[in-house]
């Protein structure tokens, strides 16, 4: 496993990282399974968010990590914040980056996961009614209570950020995106910059360049999904050039397709961090081993051709 540091936190944090979203579907005795796969393969961090299921998949995840008995100060836990879901519905109803929801919020996930602070925590999404002020109160007070290590934030553009940063005093070190081989938009516009074809389209502000003139990281996030939660692109009969392709690379290395999807996405200078969903542990050795595996400039162009997109 390779690690790097996470914006300019000093935190060196495993390159591919476990999300806990869909860990509420599990038994403590699978997720126990599931921690314990990824720590031997040396993962170090633990990303959930007050959100997944009303709490539920972070309290599995804090279960877990306690059944486990790692050492808490040798891994790394992030939640994200912000997202209001109706309690009986369980549909989103709004944003809420309010002081009190914040600091509510950010208490609550610490009971989830059995510990007194958290290493990262993440505004989920962005909050257009979001009062700087008070934004700032939230994270001073978070901060000097030692309940909160990191900031960051998660789906947004980098005026978006500037906007949020020239409130804060604390930097604001990843911002948590979706990005994979289903999921190009953010190099594509990169490439077909001055065209005028529907690619060069910019979707994000230049959110890679951005991020690494800022040093912020950039957590992909869904890296094997295509869509917005359409599907995954591995042995799909819709992408058999992407898949053609990926065989191809993963012989080459020795690996498997998934390792190679992480591989892709592990290549790119701008050194991000990839967030594996699954809770199947076969399947997670396969996607951690992609960490170590170094695939070249063109094989990473083939694949980027081979995922449906075009170089002009």
């Amino acid at each position: 496993m390779k690690y790097s540091e996470l914006g300019t936190s000093g935190v060196k944090a495993s390159r591919v990282a476990l999300g806990a979203m869909r860990m509420n579907s599990k038994s403590a005795d699978e997720a126990r399974g599931i921690v314990s796969t990824v720590l031997d393969g040396g993962v170090n961090f633990f990303d959930t968010a007050d959100c997944y299921t009303a709490g539920e998949s972070s309290r599995r995840l804090g279960q877990a990590l306690k059944d486990v008995g790692v050492d808490r100060s040798k891994i790394y836990v992030q939640t994200k914040f912000g997202i209001y879901r109706d309690p009986k519905s369980d549909d989103i109803t709004r944003y809420n980056f309010s002081k009190d929801h914040l600091l509510a919020a950010l208490d609550s996930e610490l009971k989830n996961l059995q510990t007194d602070y958290v290493d990262f925590v993440l505004l989920h999404r962005p909050d257009t009614l979001v009062e700087l002020d008070e934004l700032a109160e939230a994270f001073n007070e978070l901060q000097s209570s030692g309940k909160v290590r990191h900031f960051g934030v998660s789906n947004v553009n980098p005026m978006q950020v500037e906007m949020l940063q020239s409130a804060l005093d604390q930097k604001l070190e990843v911002n948590q995106l979706q990005f994979g081989l289903g999921h190009t938009g953010m190099v594509q516009q990169e490439i077909h910059v001055n065209m005028q074809d529907a690619p060069s389209v910019d979707h994000d502000g230049g959110l890679i360049s951005y991020s690494r003139l800022k040093k912020m990281t950039i957590q992909a996030w869904s890296p094997f999904q295509f869509g917005f939660f359409e599907g995954v692109f591995i042995d799909n009969p819709k992408f058999p050039e992407l898949n053609e392709m990926l065989q191809r690379v993963a012989d080459a290395h020795g690996v498997s397709k998934n390792g190679i999807a992480v591989a892709w996405i592990l290549r790119h200078p701008a050194k991000m961090q990839v967030l594996l969903g699954s809770m199947n542990p076969g399947r997670l050795k396969e996607m951690m081993a992609g960490a170590d595996a170094e695939i070249t400039a063109q094989e990473w162009y083939d694949l980027y051709v081979a995922a449906g997109n075009d170089l002009p």
